[in-house]
């Protein structure tokens, strides 16, 4: 078994998830106790939770805390619902239950790979009512994407939800060599690895770090923050990385996809 750190990220303080052997990160506008990390220090986007999210804290410690981690060791992110599990498991039903199930080595046999990324999640396919109500610009263009659920890929998804074409607009600011490779894989995968957890070494997550901030920045000169509002778009830029990263991981190395749960600590 080798070393783990796990970051679980939170915009509240949980007594529930301080129970946790977790290390716990703070963003946001709360106040937090002293066994939380926060962002308020240092070279920070803390201003820009809002639209950042988790990211927040991925930024922080990248700028602020990466020369203090060694390389050999596993870094991770979780979040205050989402936690990672050392085996897919039905029966976590209570506090004590997760506690027994959180992931917190990485097997020896499990260093094969780079990279490790949630079980993905499934787009495909699309609820009637809601590709009719959210996907209907998607439709009028491609009337097929009504009958061919083939076609229910993840920029449909992320254009019914997250706004008609910004996906497509966004990919424009990429770096060139990425772009069209990444056009494509929207446009043909219906899943992905969700919630921007990842596992993996120093080394590769600080080249993850470089590339996802300087395409972000790069899509803060288009999108701004002023009409980033409401849940489906308050969070564009998180929800532009969820997209990227398993993209990004699966096409630069070895990664291999572990179980995850989602379990409400706030309850």
């Amino acid at each position: 078994m080798t070393n783990l750190k796990i970051y679980c990220v939170s915009d509240i303080p949980i007594p529930d998830l301080e129970k946790l052997d977790l290390i716990l990160a703070g963003v946001g506008e709360k106040k937090f106790p002293n066994n939380y990390i926060t962002c308020l220090d240092g070279i920070n986007i803390q201003n820009k939770q809002k639209y950042y999210s988790e990211l927040t804290f991925h930024y922080w410690l990248w700028k602020n805390e990466f020369g203090n981690l060694d390389n050999k060791t596993w870094i991770g992110f979780c979040q205050k619902r989402r936690f990672w599990l050392n085996k897919n498991s039905s029966t976590v039903n209570s506090l004590g239950d997760l506690n027994k199930s959180i992931l917190r080595k990485i097997p020896k046999e499990w260093e094969k790979y780079d990279a490790f990324l949630c079980e993905p999640i499934k787009v495909s396919p699309a609820k009637t009512t809601k590709l009719i109500k959210k996907g209907w610009k998607n439709w009028l263009k491609n009337p097929s994407i009504l009958f061919d659920k083939r076609k229910h890929n993840i920029k449909l998804q992320f254009d019914m939800f997250h706004g008609y074409g910004i996906l497509d607009s966004a990919i424009d600011r990429m770096r060139f060599e990425h772009r069209e490779e990444f056009r494509h894989y929207v446009d043909t995968n219906t899943e992905f690895n969700p919630h921007i957890m990842v596992i993996s070494k120093k080394i590769i997550l600080d080249k993850w770090f470089k590339d996802l901030f300087s395409w972000l920045f790069e899509c803060e000169k288009l999108f701004g923050f002023k009409n980033l509002t409401g849940y489906d778009k308050g969070r564009l830029y998180a929800y532009l990385s969820e997209r990227y990263l398993p993209f990004w991981f699966n096409k630069f190395y070895k990664s291999k996809n572990l179980p995850w749960i989602f379990f409400d600590t706030t309850i």
